[in-house]
């Protein structure tokens, strides 16, 4: 298995205690959906792009995205300290169903972006998560154009057509297209009064 066939679930902070516990802070949503979570692929810092499959002992939430995780066959803090610093994937097969009107960033890249007014305007080609909101990226008349991933502005998916609908704020595009005012402004070279 690859890394283009998994998701990352998130990553071991640092070890916990002297019996091979490690924290780990999860990127989901609800991390009471894997309580039962049976076993991780693992990508050690030291080897980037290699997966390990780790049997997952106990999973237990100290709050809404970090949780005490015991691997099997981790016994010792020595056992745990290597596996600092690594990210936890699990197999893209596996993430839960959404809801019919949700989709995953990963299921709508190449998605024809298709605005309420404007028409047919790109193709969706990232996503960027920030701390602030997640965005995504299309690249429309040779520009790139990120889109805040709210409801308000991204509407629904048609998977079966790959288009995402979107309802774009008035000027948001402009934004893009139009060079900034500063550099409008200035003069072409600088003269001394």
């Amino acid at each position: 298995m690859t890394l283009d066939d998994c998701y990352e679930l998130g990553s071991v902070v640092k070890p916990h205690g002297l019996k091979g516990f490690v924290v780990a802070a999860f990127d989901v949503d609800n991390l009471d959906d894997y309580r039962k979570l049976k076993s991780v692929l693992v990508e050690l810092p030291t080897a980037p792009g290699k997966l390990t499959d780790y049997a997952v002992e106990k999973l237990q939430p100290q709050s809404d995205a970090r949780a005490l995780l015991k691997f099997k066959g981790i016994d010792r803090i020595e056992d745990a300290e290597p596996l600092r610093n690594a990210k936890l994937w699990r197999p893209l097969t596996e993430l839960p169903n959404l809801a019919e009107d949700q989709f995953y960033f990963h299921d709508v890249v190449g998605y024809l972006v298709v605005d309420e007014q404007l028409g047919e305007l790109g193709t969706v080609e990232t996503f960027y998560e920030l701390p602030q909101q997640d965005v995504l990226s299309m690249r429309y008349q040779g520009v790139e154009v990120l889109i805040p991933v709210v409801d308000e502005l991204v509407k629904q998916a048609d998977q079966a057509a790959r288009k995402l609908f979107v309802n774009l704020p008035e000027g948001l595009l402009d934004v893009y297209l139009t060079p900034a005012s500063r550099e409008r402004d200035e003069p072409d070279e600088f003269v001394e009064p």
